[in-house]
């Protein structure tokens, strides 16, 4: 894979391997004085760890319902669904008790689609059978995670980031940085960050997601200072 450590930004100014770290630093500062450093040390922690059948479900359900939704909502309500959801125990037990789950979820999160969708993935992954799905997925994540229920092109690399697996998400606000800041495409930006300040490319996807969603004014008055910085340098 090729390394981009500079990149000509639409508008005319490069940015240079100082401008990428001053950038990074500038975003992880925010988003740890906002307490959720700990959202890349959790990234940190799982790349490359084996995922078990409940971190599957519960991964999944998680995909499932920010997708379109405000991921706070979300966060503030899913230790509940998952209590609705038998805690993600196995995916046999929660489809055994389908019914009950069902109506428990939709009083905590009414919405049908989103609850249909995570029993119709319980329902996948225990005719797959785990230890089979496990396999195929690892050995090609992106097709396989494609299959679950209401898991697009999109969804499918997000979903694998938080099984472990290092790849970027195309979140939108990850996208419209990427295309601000003269990159064709968030992967290629995560490469480039990830290079200049060592590490993998989903912790640096998980800092500049967080970035954005806090403010993404800050973050684009962020990239003109070190973009303006660039062009007095040079």
């Amino acid at each position: 894979m090729a390394i981009l450590v500079a990149r000509q930004h639409p508008r005319g100014a490069t940015l240079t391997d100082q401008a990428i770290q001053s950038f990074y630093h500038a975003a992880k500062r925010t988003v740890e004085a906002a307490g959720f450093g700990f959202e890349g040390e959790w990234q940190r922690g799982v790349l490359g760890q084996d995922f078990l059948e409940r971190d599957l479900l519960r991964e999944a359900a998680w995909v499932i319902l920010c997708s379109g939704f405000n991921e706070r909502v979300v966060r503030r309500r899913f230790d509940a669904i998952s209590l609705c959801f038998c805690d993600w125990c196995s995916a046999e037990y929660i489809v055994s008790r389908g019914d009950r789950c069902r109506s428990t979820a939709m009083a905590v999160f009414g919405n049908s689609r989103k609850i249909t969708a995570i029993l119709r993935t319980c329902d996948y992954v225990y005719e797959q059978g785990f230890s089979s799905l496990c396999s195929r997925i690892q050995s090609d994540p992106i097709q396989e995670l494609g299959k679950l229920p209401f898991i697009g092109p999109v969804t499918s690399y997000h979903l694998a980031k938080n099984l472990g697996i290092d790849v970027v998400k195309r979140d939108r606000h990850l996208v419209r940085l990427a295309a601000y800041l003269g990159f064709d495409a968030p992967e290629e930006m995560c490469v480039a960050f990830g290079h200049q300040v060592g590490e993998p490319v989903s912790v640096v996807d998980i800092v500049l997601w967080r970035y954005c969603a806090l403010s993404s004014l800050a973050a684009l008055q962020t990239a003109d200072r070190v973009r303006a910085r660039t062009i007095e340098a040079s």
